[in-house]
């Protein structure tokens, strides 16, 4: 079965029985620890994977070995979405951001699925829409937004991909997705923290007041959501099948 309780992945969940059936006998559920490296850049992808309840960062990797974090994925989509668009290497790296479970299939599986067509096909072409819309937007808030707006949107769109509102993240690692020095991240951090939107104790961050977060934010995190809403309307109860929706 791919869903576990209320963990589950809603890409998974939005296929047809007959897809999850043939998908079934080749999905594993693995554990992805902290920090765990997926697929380094450049490398064949021979598995794919699809978060449960963790979330994994897609970096840009410099010459220099400094990353910044182009987009997240979480229980909406899959990790080795170039296997679907017609290569089988990424860019990026794949980090574990936030530990948990996924499940995990050969690429070859998904993409035999994919070619046939189905309901399979159009969500999977959905969900790489909207996951160039996260990343072509990441790029518009890391060059024309502040570092407090970024660490809201940030952290918005993290708090999405997790069954609750807290997150096991060192500002360290946080400067490291963002691309920017950790001081920055200390005194962002902080002022969430002294006006009561955010609490940060050894490494886990809970979010106390999301209604300010998104307040604080910039454009962008709306800009993502309305979009992801838009094409993958995973909550919209009103629409029967979520391929037809506009």
């Amino acid at each position: 079965m791919f869903i576990d309780g209320k963990k589950s992945n809603h890409i998974l969940d939005t296929m047809q029985p007959d897809e999850r059936a043939r998908l079934a006998l080749v999905i594993e559920r693995v554990q992805m620890p902290l920090g765990e490296v997926i697929h380094e850049t450049g490398a064949p992808q021979t598995y794919v994977y699809f978060p449960i309840d963790c979330i994994v960062s897609l970096l840009y990797v410099l010459e220099n070995g400094d990353t910044a974090e182009v987009a997240i994925v979480g229980n909406d989509g899959l990790v080795g979405m170039p296997v679907i668009t017609g290569g089988s290497r990424s860019p990026h790296r794949a980090t574990v951001q936030a530990a948990g479970f996924a499940f995990r299939m050969p690429a070859k599986n998904l993409r035999a699925e994919f070619e046939r067509g189905g309901p399979a096909q159009q969500i999977l072409l959905r969900y790489s829409q909207a996951l160039m819309i996260l990343i072509g937007q990441t790029a518009v808030c890391n060059r024309h937004h502040n570092l407090d707006q970024q660490l809201c949107r940030w952290l918005l769109t993290s708090i999405d991909r997790l069954p609750g509102n807290d997150l096991s993240m060192t500002q360290e690692l946080i400067a490291n997705m963002l691309g920017v020095r950790r001081e920055g991240v200390t005194s962002a951090a902080g002022k969430l923290q002294k006006i009561g939107v955010i609490s940060y104790q050894r490494g886990r961050i809970t979010v106390l007041d999301r209604a300010k977060l998104e307040a604080l934010s910039c454009e962008c995190y709306e800009t993502m959501r309305s979009e992801y809403t838009r094409l993958l309307p995973w909550d919209t109860t009103a629409i029967a099948n979520p391929l037809s929706a506009e």
